[in-house]
């Protein structure tokens, strides 16, 4: 299935979903994989996924678990949002896609899903493109507070540890997200239309159980799905990624949490790319910035 922008709608089953994704570009091109993040979609990347694909990527844009066409394939599967349900879910991916090797590159939910993939598989990714840099959760350390301008911008994080915020995003998730669009992005004069194209995949069925778990185990205050433990374990050591990568780093992102970031946990090729003009959602705003990244870090670009 042809989508309206240009790219092939095809589905990849692994043992727990039917992940949905978009496709383009030769092949057998170098693999690259773009992950979105909450409150996103596939949209990210519509400018990002025709440059890399003229210079001979083979392109895969999938629909994270709880948004758009992608479904578990079990109705009694956790509905997990954790870290290591989104980073697993990369390398199922290139599992069900034969892929061996691939960049990987994203943001919010999908720059630490990528982050992850290089840190704990760094023999299948080639290279990273993270946006704001290391974002694997430190959940041992999620009870220390934060600068105060930090927390006063997570207020949607502590709304949905509520039932009261469970009842608000299922009534409400498409103003809560385009707020957060706003707030996120002041840079970014994106349109209504903009924001509804992506909207469309909040109607998937586990969207809220999957965002409201995401935020509620990253504190301390939901259990995990037992089947990621060692994977938790393993992240509770905040690993180095030791592949090459890029940092993309918005100069205009308004999530102020990302300027606190440590940067010492990449100890293989670094490069950091500051991009003024960006928010949060850095593909869809600046994506020449963004596919540039990628380029480099892309073998035989």
């Amino acid at each position: 299935m042809t989508e309206p922008h240009g790219r092939t709608l095809r589905s990849a089953t692994t043992e727990l979903l039917e992940i949905a994704y978009e496709e383009s570009g030769p092949p057998g091109g170098n693999p690259v994989v773009l992950l979105h993040g909450f409150p996103y979609d596939a949209r990210s990347y519509d400018e990002v996924a025709p440059l890399l694909a003229a210079r001979g990527a083979r392109v895969v844009v999938p629909y994270l678990r709880g948004y758009g066409a992608t479904l578990f394939r079990d109705d009694s599967t956790p509905r997990s949002g954790q870290q290591a349900a989104v980073g697993r879910d990369v390398i199922d991916l290139l599992d069900a896609l034969g892929i061996e090797r691939a960049v990987v590159g994203g943001f919010d939910w999908g720059g630490r899903s990528a982050c992850i993939a290089a840190a704990l598989w760094p023999e299948r990714i080639s290279g990273l493109v993270t946006v704001d840099g290391y974002s694997i959760q430190d959940i041992a350390r999620s009870a220390e507070p934060e600068p105060v301008v930090v927390e006063r911008a997570y207020w949607y994080q502590y709304y949905f540890h509520s039932e009261r915020g469970r009842h608000g995003l299922e009534a409400n998730r498409d103003e809560i997200s385009e707020l957060l669009w706003h707030d996120w992005s002041p840079t970014w004069e994106f349109s209504h239309d903009d924001f509804r194209r992506t909207a469309a995949s909040f109607t998937n069925p586990d969207f809220v159980a999957i965002v409201l778990h995401s935020y509620r185990h990253r504190y301390g205050l939901a259990e995990g799905d037992p089947r990621y433990d060692e994977l938790e374990r393993a992240l509770a050591l905040q690993p180095n990624i030791t592949v090459p990568t890029v940092i993309c780093a918005p100069g205009s992102d308004g999530l102020p949490d990302v300027e606190l970031r440590d940067d010492s946990k990449f100890t293989g090729p670094l490069q950091t790319r500051r991009v003024e003009v960006a928010g949060h959602n850095l593909p869809q705003q600046c994506p020449s910035e963004f596919a540039d990244a990628v380029l480099a870090v892309l073998p035989d670009a």
